[in-house]
């Protein structure tokens, strides 16, 4: 799989730009505030309909306009297909070789992207809505199936809660609706946990190699933690979920809130015995975050028998060359792989020949070379 090209109307510093990349490495290089990220972003919200930032839609309109538009080319094996994003003050629209797509689960699982910018440290520097959000992204793109689930649940859960306000309000509640509510609830939340499960344990297939590849270091794990304590694979697990909810029940309405279930899961991760989070250091913590977007590449290939693409934003300044040197090998002619930087010094010579260059200036882009 590989993005063929990139059309820009009004996104960001963008007010009109199409871009070809190789479907091996592709280097954008440029000074900071020119415009490379916002050129990742773009590839990122054709392919998953969101920014990776964490920002209102509109906010990524050009100044003065009232719509934006992102158009790319996709190959896949011998197929190509046409993908496209449009937004504006009211809407947004999928399409997909000029048919609209209603149902995001239905579009994001074409064009498969795994990111890596500085900002994903807070993948283990910040809130637990951060993971869960990563799980969630990733998720969708290996199983449409997913992202339905989720959206079942979250719509549960909000009228869970809303009952929940109104019984601690009005002091009345119809225990039978609300048994009805809580099991349908549960219903949705097993398989979200079995699926995020196996997610988990898949990664731990790979990263723990790949982290002593990079670093030498061995016994890099991560660990996901649900809120509720129970086996997943019981076969008595709803009813022991049930049991958990009902002896809750009186906290649940004092709170007005229910206080087990996906939306309250976390992952931690481990080098040795050692929480990374609360003990480790910013190297440390960097290198399990892009250790981490490693090990999606091999689950991508294995799982979904597909290679993702590849969007790296300006990491090899924060990386020492002996691990960019190691970082490096994962990535070939195999994977397309777009890299932003200000400076190609930090980027070795051989890797450099083998990549196509772009660069930008003032949301200007110029190609400096093809790929020898």
């Amino acid at each position: 799989m590989y993005l063929k090209n990139v059309e820009l109307v009004n996104f960001r510093n963008y007010k009109h730009i199409k871009v070809s990349f190789n479907k091996g490495i592709n280097i954008i290089y440029g000074k900071n505030a020119q415009g490379k990220t916002n050129l990742l972003e773009s590839i990122y919200l054709l392919g998953l309909t969101n920014s990776h930032r964490n920002i209102l839609d509109n906010s990524l309109i050009n100044n003065g306009n009232l719509f934006l538009k992102v158009k790319g080319n996709l190959k896949k094996d011998k197929i190509s297909n046409d993908l496209e994003v449009y937004i504006d003050e009211r809407k947004k629209v999928l399409k997909f070789d000029n048919s609209i797509i209603n149902k995001v689960s239905d579009y994001i699982s074409n064009m498969n992207i795994i990111i890596f910018t500085p900002d994903d440290l807070e993948l283990i520097k910040g809130s637990p809505q951060v993971r869960r959000k990563f799980l969630n992204v990733e998720l969708s793109q290996l199983y449409s199936n997913y992202y339905v689930v989720l959206n079942e649940y979250e719509k549960l859960l909000k009228i869970r809660n809303e009952y929940l306000k109104n019984v601690y309000k009005n002091h009345k509640i119809d225990d039978n609706y609300f048994d009805i509510l809580t099991s349908y609830l549960v219903d949705k939340a097993i398989i979200i946990y079995k699926m995020r499960q196996k997610f988990v344990d898949k990664f731990n297939l790979f990263c723990q190699d790949i982290y002593k590849d990079i670093t030498n270091y061995d016994n890099f794990r991560i660990v996901y933690k649900k809120s509720i304590d129970v086996d997943i694979n019981d076969s008595n697990v709803k009813n022991i979920m049930l049991l958990k909810f009902r002896e809750k029940k009186d906290l649940e309405i004092k709170l007005s809130s229910t206080i087990y279930g996906p939306h309250r899961d976390d992952l931690e991760f481990y080098l040795n015995d050692i929480n990374l989070k609360f003990y480790g250091s910013q190297g440390q913590q960097r290198l399990a975050v892009l250790t981490l977007k490693l090990s999606e590449i091999e689950i991508f290939k294995k799982y979904k028998e597909s290679v993702p693409i590849l969007l790296l934003d300006d990491i090899f300044s924060e990386i020492d060359k002996d691990k960019r040197d190691n970082l490096l090998k994962y990535i070939n002619k195999d994977i397309q792989t777009i890299i932003t930087t200000t400076d190609v010094d930090t980027i070795d010579d051989k890797f450099i020949k083998k990549a196509k260059l772009f660069q930008i200036d003032s949301g200007k882009i110029k190609k400096i070379k093809e790929v020898i």
